[in-house]
């Protein structure tokens, strides 16, 4: 699942966005019974697992100059949550990525 949410912000202050909120993910598992691991590929791709229900949910977030892209590896098992992660991810996405208020 591919979820792109545009930005007009400057890469560095996605990253740091991405890296000061990333506690927060698991908040966003149904129940909050999830363990999140976080870590920086490169500069620009932060991989995130989360495992929940027994399941691990391989994702990656891809900071492009206009948008990042939230990339989650959903197994058979879990597709019917896809909806769910969808909805989730682009709501937390947009406010975080939302410019500073003037």
């Amino acid at each position: 699942m591919r979820v792109p949410i545009a930005h007009e912000l400057p890469k560095e202050e996605v990253r740091r966005r991405l890296s000061d909120h990333s506690h927060e993910i698991a908040e966003v598992v149904p129940g909050g019974m999830a363990d999140v691991a976080v870590s920086w590929a490169n500069e620009d791709t932060m991989n995130v697992d989360v495992t929940t229900m027994g399941q691990t949910l391989k994702s990656r977030v891809l900071v492009e100059d206009k948008q990042v892209v939230f990339e989650v590896d959903i197994p058979l098992a879990l597709s019917f949550v896809e909806p769910m992660i969808k909805g989730a991810i682009k709501s937390k996405g947009e406010k975080l990525l939302a410019p500073p208020k003037a």
